[in-house]
């Protein structure tokens, strides 16, 4: 064993649970993981190797093969589509000197797709050793690509002022924040955090501030919406030698970005709330599960933990209570099937990220089998305010059933593309006219697990939980947009980040993929689209989590909503092959096998 992986093994304790940790350490001394460093690690974890392989093969970012000094990853979401993808994609391709997903002669860059790096306001996109770049064009493309060969590091051009990653302005000089509305709730500025919480420990009991949380109404703001204060109120009642507070910051539903932003702009916020849920469940542990698209916000969040600490907000003894409570960060690798709160929790445990099965639910049996408490990054920074206003200041607002505000994160085509905090119960056409989408067709709400949304039938429907229930993505297409594609490309996102695990969603997800393709081609007919409407409810009804039930919501939207653009491209069957079947590629592909299989055999 060398000493560079005993050096990792002793900084996490042999710990078989921060495998994850490792071999992140791993992969950024070395560039890649190599077989040597597989059985250094599985020999000091005292596990199999194929245990260790399993975990970094499920991730999209680990490597076990050389890629590159330099690893570029261009993210291909549809919003990226509409504005000037394709030009900076063959500028990449030119540039680098190879193909996507390859490493080009030199061995100097690896070039690879993204499906969703949470940037979809600032497309096209990419990361470059886990720094980003936004808004790219072909020039700037080649700018960036030549100053790596000439020797710079992304950081150096993406960081020309070499500003401390520590601070804000460093993530302010990559990313813009595109906060569009004035602060109802959220985003408010100069809050004395140590003062809420001194008044909190003071004057609430763990049960009061259970019953402010659920007289505010406050329901999980990353798409199940399910209410917080009961969440809470059982992992209070639950038994357990140790609970857990995980933050989920896994956004990877493309179009959805509002985590990102309350993360750079609110960070403390986000983390009074796990301390409100810690004192409320009983907690002395928490943990920040971020996305490894958001790697460069892992210093300057680690700086706002650390600032609490200095506080005497995190450690023991908290503000001279009893309260012990601190945090640590978790980085992903890439799987947007981590977002499943029992997936995520796999994930923290240093394994693939696969859904378990429920029950047991996080709350009673979460992480290393513990009750855990997994709220959105929103949901929590909702919550540090109700501990200092109130549930009845709270649930003033909004709807009778959806109380608060709800964040957007708007993309597509639009005059102004961001951040937009608005009161449940605002229409569709409000929203609209707000983020000036002045010539929309279709709105794809909740990232493509959600909603299509028809401008024309669906305008003055409601965000609010018995209406749109919205979990922050708002996707806006123009009349000139081909829905087929969009629709294509979803399919596409789902078949790429199912875990596997289940065989409807792992092989349901490439048949309505085809499905797409052939209407696309042209050779569609209404046989498709019966057996799409068949298989989809069997999809909904068989997979474990909550990918394989949204597989088919974008093809049965738009059926629903724009069957047009189906029966545009219907073909008439003749016989009983379908007309995407071909006859002659059939037969080919059978001479070829059996010519193969000849030539063995002599």
């Amino acid at each position: 064993m060398n000493d560079e992986i005993q050096t990792i093994l002793s900084n996490y304790h042999s710990d078989r649970t921060r495998l994850m940790d490792m071999l992140w350490d791993v992969q950024l001394q070395q560039g890649y993981i190599s077989d040597e460093a597989i059985s250094s690690l599985a020999k000091g974890l005292e596990i199999a190797k194929d245990d260790v392989r399993e975990t970094l093969t499920f991730y999209h970012f680990f490597h076990d093969k050389p890629f590159g000094k330099h690893k570029v990853y261009l993210c291909d979401t549809t919003i990226a589509k509409m504005g000037g993808y394709d030009e900076v994609r063959d500028t990449l391709s030119k540039e680098i000197g190879t193909a996507f997903n390859s490493v080009d002669e030199t061995e100097v860059f690896g070039l690879g797709d993204a499906n969703c790096i949470g940037l979809s306001d600032q497309e096209p996109a990419m990361m470059v050793d886990n720094v980003v770049f936004t808004k790219l064009t072909p020039a700037k493309v080649k700018d960036i690509i030549s100053g790596l060969k000439s020797g710079k590091t992304a950081e150096n051009i993406a960081n020309p002022e070499n500003i401390d990653s520590k601070e804000l302005a460093y993530v302010e000089n990559m990313v813009d924040a595109n906060i569009k509305t004035e602060s109802q709730v959220l985003f408010k500025a100069n809050r004395d955090y140590k003062s809420i919480l001194q008044t909190c420990l003071d004057k609430h009991i763990p049960e009061e501030v259970i019953e402010e949380i659920t007289l505010a109404n406050l329901r999980g703001r990353g798409g199940a919406g399910f209410p917080t204060g009961m969440k809470w109120k059982f992992g209070r009642e639950a038994e357990g030698a140790e609970k857990y507070i995980i933050c989920n910051a896994d956004e990877g539903e493309p179009g959805t970005f509002k985590d990102r932003v309350l993360l750079s702009h609110s960070p403390k916020d986000v983390l009074l709330g796990m301390i409100a849920a810690a004192y409320a469940v009983g907690s002395r542990h928490g943990i920040i599960y971020l996305r490894a698209e958001y790697w460069y916000l892992k210093d300057f969040l680690q700086q706002q933990i650390q600032d609490f600490r200095d506080e005497g907000l995190l450690g023991k003894n908290i503000l001279g209570s009893k309260l012990e409570f601190d945090i640590r960060i978790q980085m992903g690798a890439g799987a947007y099937v981590c977002g499943d709160e029992t997936a995520l929790i796999e994930s923290c445990e240093g394994k693939r990220g696969t859904p378990r099965v429920k029950p047991p639910y996080p709350i009673n049996q979460g992480y290393l089998g513990m009750p855990t408490s997994v709220n959105n990054v929103e949901t929590l920074a909702a919550a540090s305010y109700i501990i200092e206003k109130g549930g009845d200041w709270y649930e003033e607002m909004g709807t009778d059933d959806s109380t608060g505000t709800r964040l957007l994160s708007v993309s597509g085509d639009c005059e102004n593309p961001g951040i937009y905090e608005i009161e449940w119960g605002t229409t569709l056409n409000e929203v609209l006219e707000m983020i000036g989408a002045k010539d929309a067709k279709a709105v794809q709400i909740s990232g493509p697990a959600g909603d299509t949304l028809s401008v024309k039938l669906d305008g003055e429907r409601e965000f609010c939980y018995s209406d749109l229930s919205c979990n922050g993505s708002l996707m806006v297409f123009n009349q000139s947009r081909d829905l087929l594609n969009v629709v294509r490309d979803f399919e596409k996102f789902f078949v790429e980040e199912s875990c596997g695990i289940c065989v409807p969603c792992r092989a349901g997800g490439v048949d309505l993929l085809h499905k797409m393709e052939r209407f696309i081609d042209g050779r569609g007919c209404q046989q498709d689209i019966e057996e799409i409407t068949t298989w989809s409810k069997l999809l909904k009804g068989t997979s474990r989590c909550g990918l394989g039930t949204a597989a088919p919501n974008p093809i049965l939207a738009t059926l629903e909503k724009f069957p047009e653009i189906y029966q545009e491209k219907l073909v008439e069957q003749k016989g009983p092959l379908l007309p995407s079947f071909d006859m002659h590629e059939a037969l080919s592909a059978h001479e070829l096998a059996h010519k193969k299989l000849t030539q063995e055999e002599v």
